[in-house]
């Protein structure tokens, strides 16, 4: 991996030259992915935000660019923190089936525009509570945190 080279500061003879680690990236939702994701997750773990509507979301995610199949995966904020993982939960309150791209715009980029015109174009079919959903998303409009911002610019990083 090549380093990443950038202008950090000026001397008296010049620009100073330094190297930037280039950070690894996994494609979204690979098991890489999902293990450094926790790990960026965990590391802000105190500075996260709080979640204040839970909802426990099953997801099938569709048109995978690598492996074979479907990805099943969850979204738990019950603890009052959003847990994302491989899987489905027992008794969700919502399961959507969503395609890649779509899933990648919601969850990394974090574009809400995207999951609306998504969701009116029928690229989001949802099952159940569809009001603790909604409520859900809200939460997710509040104002972020320092951390929580470094944190989702962490997680963008490593993903491709």
């Amino acid at each position: 991996m090549s380093p990443v080279y950038g202008l950090v500061s000026r001397n008296p003879t010049g620009w100073r030259a330094t190297t930037l680690p280039r950070v690894p990236s996994y494609p979204f939702l690979s098991d890489e992915w999902i293990v450094e994701a926790r790990r960026i997750r965990e590391e802000f773990h105190d500075e996260s935000q709080r979640v204040t509507n839970p909802v426990r979301i099953n997801q099938v995610i569709t048109d995978v660019p690598f492996g074979t199949s479907d990805i099943e995966a969850h979204i738990d904020t019950s603890s009052g923190e959003l847990e994302m993982g491989l899987g489905h939960l027992e008794e969700p309150d919502v399961s959507m089936t969503l395609d890649y791209e779509t899933a990648k715009a919601i969850f990394v980029d974090g574009t809400r525009e995207a999951a609306m015109q998504a969701f009116m174009a029928g690229k989001i079919r949802v099952q159940g509570d569809l009001t603790k959903l909604i409520v859900a998303m809200q939460d997710q409009s509040a104002p972020i945190t320092p951390g929580a911002g470094e944190m989702t610019r962490r997680i963008q990083a490593i993903t491709n």
